[in-house]
């Protein structure tokens, strides 16, 4: 499965998300629908270990009533809809996505001052209806700043976990977790 993952940016051993391929492209295809306006949705998934697994997007009406090019609003019935459908399907709300049309995608001020702390924040930029760079983004503790968090492709956040545990692997375990080459199998 090809993935994304982002890792905070704080230092502070926290989940990782995982993204697939699929569910990257999902949000991309939604800001190009909204463009001009934000779009914005919710990430659902599970945790498991340091790992957050996004299993569901969900898109959610943008109903900021001032300026949608700029600003993006999940009313509070929505978010209670959310949680209970969330919780009936055995999973969590891991963090929200949205796009930022004709800008870059970095949190604004006004994302701070809506944003909590632990959930990730995806933001995907869009110029005239093509997407572009897409970030994930933790806000702090005291909820003063966002930390960027790294992005990095799923194979290589695997390839860093077998990395670790191949380490502590004994020779004779290291062998047998090898891959085959063809002259192994001839």
């Amino acid at each position: 499965m090809a993935t994304v993952t982002c890792q905070t940016g704080f230092g502070v051993k926290r989940p990782v998300i995982q993204l697939s391929e699929s569910l990257e492209s999902e949000i991309r295809a939604h800001a190009v629908r909204d463009f001009p306006h934000e779009c914005c949705g919710v990430m659902l998934g599970t945790i498991e270990g340091d790992l957050k697994v996004v299993r569901k997007l969900n898109e959610i009406p943008n109903v900021h009533e001032d300026g949608h090019e700029r600003r993006y609003l999940i009313s509070p019935d929505e978010m209670f809809r959310l949680e209970r459908e969330a919780r009936s399907g055995g999973l969590k709300i891991l963090g929200f996505y949205h796009s930022h049309p004709d800008h870059p995608a970095r949190p604004s001020g006004y994302d701070r001052d809506w944003a909590w702390p632990w959930y990730s924040y995806i933001i995907v930029s869009s110029r005239q209806g093509v997407t572009g760079e897409m970030t994930c983004w933790e806000l702090d503790e005291e909820r003063n700043a966002f930390a960027a968090e790294k992005l990095l492709p799923w194979t290589e956040r695997r390839a860093e976990q077998f990395a670790s545990v191949f380490s502590e692997l004994s020779e004779e375990d290291r062998i047998r977790c090898l891959p085959l080459t063809d002259t192994d199998t001839k």
